[in-house]
């Protein structure tokens, strides 16, 4: 048998923490029952600032519940800085560590397929959706186009996979040896290696409060994913600076030609609508550039990816072993 630990990021979930923690208590339990894990096995909460009353209902359940403990963030790290706290403090004696969040869209009953896959041999266990039916049209067919177009990028992610899944301890040890600030976990799972598997399963609607992800964060959280794993946006503003000369050069002989045949138009419309395309143009590539630019900034002070305020996980796991 090993110990499994499994990871839950949180920020303001009081509505669903008490049906996440019976849910998951329920596949822990069963577990344990069918010797697949270890009775010491928990689950670790990880409060990432939270404002509500949600570090209030861990502290609580890990005092009734002996499975449950918790990790307290100093301030909001944002999830993927709550996903490696939470992976940090539990790989430590932990054999594998599945996390998932809290809102229980991912079907919990996908953990032990990946429990059995992981004692077949497999270190990384994607959890991957079947099918995207609670999502609206839009966000489904923008979410297949980032798909393809990280492809395109030269970017190995799995297709509809989020942060649901299971590593073992060396996947984990490895996955914390990548330092850098700006996260993005489904980019930097895959490089990790191992022997790997995928459970399928069907994600469901959140089962209360709102989504920690409208459109502005998804839309932070993709560009993340560009910039943080691919150069070939700065690549892209190359060819369109050579392609913005070459229609410079086709335009200047144009107007040669036009001035020798005497054909002079007033040429106030296409300059304004030049000026601002390629005002536009600068913007663009200025943004991207100063993208690239904040990120080797943020990198380069080595700030600490997230404080831990209380550690319940440790405190817990210290009084098992004297005991």
């Amino acid at each position: 048998m090993f110990k499994l630990s499994i990871v839950v990021p949180c920020y303001n979930e009081e509505e669903v923490l008490h049906e996440t923690t019976k849910e998951l208590t329920r596949i822990v339990t069963n577990l344990i029952k069918s010797d697949k894990i270890a009775p010491n096995s928990k689950i670790v909460f990880v409060d990432d600032g939270s404002k509500d009353q949600t570090w209030n209902l861990i502290d609580e359940f890990s005092k009734e519940n002996e499975i449950v403990s918790g990790v307290k963030l100093s301030r909001n790290f944002g999830h993927q800085g709550a996903l490696l706290a939470g992976v940090t403090a539990a790989s430590k004696d932990s054999d594998a560590v599945v996390t998932i969040d809290a809102d229980l869209q991912d079907d919990v009953n996908a953990i032990p397929k990946m429990v059995d896959s992981f004692i077949a041999g497999s270190e990384v266990v994607y959890g991957v959706r079947n099918n995207r039916d609670t999502d609206s049209a839009f966000k489904r067919n923008t979410a297949e186009m980032f798909y393809k177009f990280m492809g395109w990028l030269g970017v190995k992610l799995v297709p509809d996979s989020a942060d649901f899944r299971l590593m073992s301890k060396r996947a984990c040890e490895v996955l914390l040896s990548y330092k850098e600030t700006n996260l993005f976990l489904r980019g930097i799972v895959p490089l990790v290696g191992f022997k790997s598997d995928k459970v399928y399963y069907a994600r469901k609607e959140r089962f209360a409060g709102e989504s920690k992800y409208p459109l502005r964060k998804m839309i932070k959280f993709a560009l993340d994913g560009i910039t943080s794993f691919s150069i070939v946006p700065i690549k892209m503003i190359m060819g369109l600076g050579f392609f913005i000369v070459l229609i410079s050069i086709f335009l200047l002989i144009y107007t040669v030609v036009q001035k020798i045949n005497g054909h002079v138009v007033s040429g106030w419309s296409s300059m304004m609508i030049s000026i601002w395309a390629l005002g536009g143009v600068q913007l663009i590539c200025i943004s991207v550039i100063g993208e690239y630019v904040g990120k080797i900034f943020s990198e380069v002070k080595h700030r600490p990816r997230f404080t831990i305020e209380r550690d319940i996980y440790t405190e817990k796991t210290l009084k098992e072993e004297e005991e």
